[in-house]
C-alpha cells in the first residue's frame, strides 16, 4: 500500500489516453515510471511481446474503452471476475488490470537485475482472456469514502496504543514515505479523474501507511507484547487493510464507473 501498484498506473494513464487527455507516448512514459521498460505479450494479433505504446493502441483498436484495477490477495479476490487461470496469475502478482469493452486482462510479471543501488526493472504484462462479469467486492467511490473514514479512525486508534518512539527506523521511514507522497497529491491520478477519486486514493494510502506502521510492531519493532495482544492487533488491522485496498480499487476504477453512469 505504500507504493503505487503498477496496475494502478496502467489503468489511470491508460484511461487518460482513452479519454484523449494525454498522448500515447506520455501515457506509456507515466506507466513505466522508474522502471526500465514495459512490454506486453499475448495481445491478440501479435506474435510476440510489443512495446507499451503500441500495446495501448492495439487494445483500443480491439474495442477497449476503459481499464479497471484488481488488487486481490489470498481469500479476497478483489476486482476479479475469472476465469480461474487469470485469477491465479493475478493472485500471484497481487494485482491486475481488467479491460472494459473487450474480454481481456493484463497481469504484470516483474524482473529485476543488477547490483544494489543500480537495479534495472523490466515488466512484462501478460494479456489473457477474462470473464465478462461484475468484479468481486468493489465498492462505489462514495461507499469507499464512507468506509475509509471509519477505517482511518480505527487504524489511528490502534496505532496510538503503541509505543511510536520504539518503532525503529523501518516504521519511521514508512511515515516519512507517506508524508512525502501526500505532498505530491496532485500526482496520485492521471488527468480526467474526478477530485473525489484523488481524495479517496490519498485517504486509502494514508490508512495503508498506518496499517504498515502498526505491522512493524507486530514483527518485533515495538515494545514487548504478548502473543494474544499480537493476535488481537492483527485481527483489528486485517479489515482495515482490506477496506483500504477496496478504496484504492474504487479510486482507480472511478473513470470507468463514471462512464457506465453515462
Amino acid at each position: 500500500m505504500l507504493s503505487e501498484p503498477r496496475s494502478g498506473r496502467l489503468a489511470a494513464w491508460g484511461n487518460a489516453l482513452l479519454a484523449g487527455f494525454v498522448s500515447p507516448d506520455d501515457a506509456a512514459e507515466a506507466v513505466v515510471g522508474e522502471d526500465t521498460v514495459h512490454r506486453v505479450e499475448g495481445v491478440p494479433g501479435e506474435s510476440g511481446p510489443i512495446g507499451l505504446t503500441l500495446a495501448l493502441g492495439r487494445l483500443r483498436a480491439l474495442g477497449v474503452s476503459g481499464l479497471r484495477v484488481a488488487l486481490p490477495v489470498s481469500g479476497h479476490p478483489l476486482g476479479l471476475s475469472g476465469p480461474p487461470e487469470f485469477n491465479a496469475r493475478a493472485l500471484e502478482a497481487e494485482e491486475a488490470v481488467v479491460c472494459q469493452g473487450a474480454a481481456l486482462g493484463l497481469v504484470p510479471e516483474v524482473f529485476e537485475a543488477g547490483p544494489q543501488g543500480d537495479v534495472h526493472v523490466e515488466v512484462v504484462w501478460h494479456c489473457l482472456p477474462v470473464r465478462v462479469a461484475p468484479p468481486a467486492d468493489v465498492p462505489s467511490l462514495s461507499e469507499a469514502e464512507r468506509e475509509l473514514a471509519e477505517a482511518l479512525r480505527e487504524a489511528t486508534r490502534v496505532l496510538s496504543r503503541l509505543d511510536l518512539a520504539g518503532s525503529g527506523p523501518v516504521a519511521e521511514a514508512a511515515v516519512d514515505a507517506y508524508r512525502a507522497r501526500a505532498e505530491r497529491g496532485r500526482e496520485l491520478l492521471a488527468p480526467g479523474y474526478p477530485p473525489r477519486a484523488v481524495r479517496v486514493l490519498e485517504l486509502a494510502q494514508r490508512v495503508g501507511v498506518l496499517v504498515s506502521v502498526a505491522g512493524e510492531y507486530e514483527h518485533g519493532h515495538g515494545g514487548a507484547v504478548s502473543a494474544a495482544e499480537l493476535a488481537a492487533r492483527a485481527e483489528v488491522l486485517r479489515p482495515v487493510e482490506r477496506t483500504a485496498r477496496r478504496a484504492q480499487v474504487a479510486a482507480y476504477n472511478a473513470y470507468v464507473e463514471s462512464r457506465e453512469r453515462g
